[in-house]
Formats: structure tokens, sequence, C-alpha cells
């Protein structure tokens, strides 16, 4: 898709294609109201700035909509997030069993412990850094670690964003 043709969906389309790069609705939707975007820059800011606005609620929204790290779960999730969650976590399968098994246990550690998920910008780290993130961010107060899994999720948001641009050059190129 091309930033025209973001910025040409109705509200409800906007939204929706939105919601593949941020599992807040409330995110997608303003997002989707602020259109039309001058450049994909300004995309990037105003998404910034609206996640920055939201509160506990949209972010944990926007949390569940990510498979475990470690699982799949690209399709169904997100909004349909095309496979993005598999693709940004394919370190992991690479993974030896006992870093697999940990990474899982931990997963379900830090559940209890916060909540919800751990949410990490996954892209281009092994199973083995994201373990060791984890492990260590399970020593954070509740307060803390909320706003470091926010930033987490603004980093992945980020990155999709310019996936769902990206994708429009790449479908070119090759068909």
């Amino acid at each position: 898709m091309t930033l025209r043709d973001l910025n040409a969906l109705d509200a409800d389309a906007g939204s929706r294609a939105l919601l593949r790069c941020c599992g807040s609705t409330r995110w997608a939707r303003e997002m989707s109201a602020a259109r039309p975007f001058a450049s994909a820059d300004a995309m990037a800011a105003k998404a910034d700035a609206v996640w920055a606005a939201l509160d506990r609620t949209d972010w944990l929204e926007a949390f569940a909509a990510h498979p475990k790290i470690g699982q799949p779960g690209g399709a169904g999730k997100a909004g349909g997030a095309a496979g993005w969650p598999d693709d940004e976590q394919r370190r992991v399968a690479d993974a030896a069993e006992t870093t697999r098994a940990r990474l899982a246990q931990a997963n379900r550690e830090y559940e209890a412990r916060f909540g919800y998920i751990f949410i990490v910008c996954a892209t281009g780290k092994s199973a083995a850094e994201m373990l060791g993130l984890l492990e260590r961010r399970m020593a954070n107060d509740p307060a803390a670690e909320l706003a470091v899994a926010a930033g987490e999720q603004r980093k992945i948001t980020q990155l999709r964003l310019a996936k769902l641009l990206m994708n429009n050059v790449n479908n070119a190129e090759n068909g």
C-alpha cells in the first residue's frame, strides 16, 4: 500500500489497515482520523504522539494482539498482521530447545507477575538476547515495566508502519 492509498481509504478501512501495525483500536481509529499524512515521516511522528497519549487499557489491548515470544501467531493477531510477528521473531526458531523452553517458562512467569505478555521489539534479536531482556525486566516494578513495554510496542509499531508502506514497493518490484 502506498501512503496515497492509505490516505484515500475510508475511515473504517483506514483503521483496519493501521490496526495491522498496532493492536490498539483507539490508536488505529485516531491514526485513521488524522489522515491524510503528508509523508511517511509525518505519519510516524503522529503515530508516536497518538501512542503517548493513550492509557494503560489501550496499551494492554495492543500487547494482547501479539503472540508470546517464541510462539507462532502472525495470522489472526494484531488485526491480521500478515505474518509480521513470525518474521519478527524468526531467530527464535533457530534457538536450542533448552533456550526455547526457558523462554516459554520465563514468558509464563512474566505474565503472572505483570498481567500481560512480554513485549519486546524482537526484530534482529536472538532467542538468547530476548530471554536475557525478559529476565532483566522481571526485576522492574510494575509501573516501570509498563513504560518499558509501551516503548517496545512503539518501536514495533514504527517498524510495522514502514512494512505497511514497504509491502507496496516489494509487490511492485516482484509483480
